[in-house]
């Protein structure tokens, strides 16, 4: 028995590979989308706790001009020098 192969009609294996790598390449995409709703999530969690501990300090509660003089001077001078100092002078 002669088997001729069409191009124009898929073998049926290919066919249900084909299928199979579709529905697996649409799984692997619905997971990265639940990742970055995961990432998301965690980044919103870990600015609600930033927030909360310069709330916490004490610092929300200082008048708007002192605070912005405050948070220019940190952009100024940076992070580290500002704890170093703060460290220095405690």
């Amino acid at each position: 028995m002669v088997v001729l192969f069409r191009a124009d009609q898929p073998d049926q294996k290919v066919m249900k590979m084909a299928k199979s790598l579709d529905a697996e390449m649409a799984a692997i995409e619905a997971e990265e989308r639940k990742l970055v709703e995961r990432r998301k999530a965690h980044q919103q969690k870990v600015r609600d706790t930033a927030v909360g501990t310069v709330e916490k300090a004490g610092l929300l509660k200082l008048p708007l001009d002192r605070l912005e003089r405050l948070m220019k001077a940190v952009k100024t001078l940076g992070v580290d020098e500002v704890e170093k100092r703060l460290q220095a002078s405690a």
